[in-house]
């Protein structure tokens, strides 16, 4: 089966490797319908993810068909339609039963697929933890409805979740890219106020403005989102910041716009160090909340997406076949012709 591999830093290439087999009880086959390209897959291919073993197949973002399952995987079965979930886990260690299953101890939890072991910009996936990492995709949703749910809504869903946001609350997020997006579309579930788009795209802030994602978009190239926050919230600045685009100065820029006590949630995976301007920072009592998603909301998301209050399909800008996806990672590497998310179909 035709692959997209991760061989060292700077360099993927296409290659032809066997269909995997099922190694554990608890593990599944998918046979991979749609797989998409992630920022997260250029970091590894960057080498910003220490963790990603050269030579796995990558990707995270899939969804597909069960072709075979373990003895004892018992929730979802052959020829049923399902999201892969960005992580794998165990379900039953002390941070699974808590809900932070990003931190899952077992040797195959967290961030595994597409970085540690094989992922799915292929044909076939073995997903360790079938019944976790599976979830049933609904009749009425479509592939490209149900590609994000595993990964990108995960995110947004998790990051407005722990973000505390209160009804009439003024939110900002930085980003208007896939996980800014995302981001805004499940704050708006929480009926804030006001979502304010921080990016310097004009075409991505135009696109979350006309899609409802955001009340007004700010180019930063252009006017100080600091000045435009105090102004529109009598001096005080945003209530909640979502940091998801990992910028060289978008942490800085997020608490800065925040007001004094607000919650500021960093969701972007940065490639290096940020600076913590503690002095600077004193007296404003900020809340930060920060890690890796912990993606165990699905099963949720997919019926939002099913009842039609999440879509982002609007994100999907390119549909490309498997066997031109380096073609496809040249584009989205360079962001040439407004790319926003490539879509690969084997």
């Amino acid at each position: 089966m035709l692959a997209v591999v991760y061989k060292e830093k700077g360099k993927f290439a296409l290659e032809e490797r066997p269909r995997p087999r099922l190694e554990e009880p608890t593990d599944a086959l998918v046979r991979v319908t749609l797989s998409s390209i992630c920022t997260s897959d250029l970091h590894i291919l960057h080498g910003s993810v220490p963790r990603a073993v050269p030579g796995i197949i990558v990707g995270h973002e899939m969804v597909g068909v069960v072709e075979e399952t373990g003895p004892a995987v018992e929730k979802v079965h052959p020829g049923q339609r399902v999201a892969v979930n960005v992580e794998t886990f165990c379900g039953d260690c002390f941070y699974c039963r808590r809900g932070f299953v990003n931190n899952c101890t077992d040797q195959r939890g967290g961030w595994a697929l597409g970085c540690r072991i094989d992922g799915g910009q292929t044909l076939y996936v073995r997903v360790p933890f079938g019944d976790n990492g599976l979830t049933p995709i609904p009749e009425e949703v479509s592939d490209e409805q149900a590609i994000f749910t595993g990964d990108l809504l995960s995110t947004g869903y998790w990051g407005a979740r722990i973000a505390d946001i209160r009804p009439g609350d003024t939110v900002a997020v930085l980003g208007a890219g896939p996980t800014g997006a995302c981001a805004m579309m499940c704050a708006r579930l929480y009926n804030p106020g006001r979502i304010v788009a921080v990016d310097i795209d004009d075409r991505r802030l135009r696109l979350a403005v006309e899609q409802g994602w955001a009340d007004e978009g700010i180019n930063p190239a252009k006017q100080d989102p600091c000045a435009f926050l105090q102004a529109c919230t009598h001096g005080r600045g945003a209530d909640v910041v979502l940091e998801a685009a990992g910028g060289a100065d978008t942490f800085q820029t997020a608490w800065q716009i925040a007001r004094p006590n607000a919650t500021v949630c960093v969701i972007a995976l940065y490639d290096r160090p940020q600076s913590l301007p503690l002095p600077d920072m004193y007296g404003k009592n900020l809340t930060f909340k920060t890690g890796g998603v912990d993606a165990c909301h699905t099963a949720e998301i997919l019926e939002l997406i099913r009842t039609g209050k999440i879509d982002a399909t609007p994100l999907i800008t390119h549909r490309y076949p498997l066997e031109r996806a380096m073609e496809a990672y040249d584009l989205f590497a360079q962001k040439r012709e407004g790319v926003i998310k490539v879509v690969l179909r084997p």
